[in-house]
């Protein structure tokens, strides 16, 4: 099995040799094991894990959601139908997110056409008035 180094692993997968200890350090990745002079040695599936994690970050998840899913994932009795569940929970809290903006777009939208008068009564209500002895 071919192995390599932290900055090797850093290089191939485009994340920092910081980002990569803060991931050790934190227990998203497992600790790799170490070679006779007590160097960190990286298997292939590392590249996979740490794909895993970027492609994760950049859907919204966040490292607490990865890492809880990669020890899911590491588990001897994962099968393909648990992680297809993982994916649709997903995707259906991703659809209440979009629904969510779309109904405050909407709201959005509307306050536009409020008349100017409105508007100015609006702000004016969050004036502090000096004669009113306020300040």
């Amino acid at each position: 099995m071919k192995t390599m180094t932290r900055g090797e692993l850093a290089k191939r997968t485009g994340v920092s040799m910081a980002t990569l200890r803060y991931y050790e350090d934190s227990g998203i990745l497992p600790a790799p094991r170490r070679s006779s002079n007590g160097y960190r040695v990286y298997t292939e599936d590392y590249l996979v894990k740490v794909k895993f994690i970027k492609d994760a970050q950049s859907l919204g998840y966040s490292l607490k959601e990865i890492q809880d899913t990669l020890q899911l994932l590491s588990q001897e009795d994962m099968e393909s139908e648990a992680l297809k569940t993982l994916v649709r929970d997903r995707i259906e809290e991703i659809q209440s997110h979009i629904d969510n903006l779309q109904q405050m777009q909407t709201l959005l939208a509307g306050l536009l056409l409020t008349p100017e008068h409105d508007i100015h009564n609006y702000i004016e209500s969050f004036r502090i008035n000096k004669e009113d002895g306020n300040s």
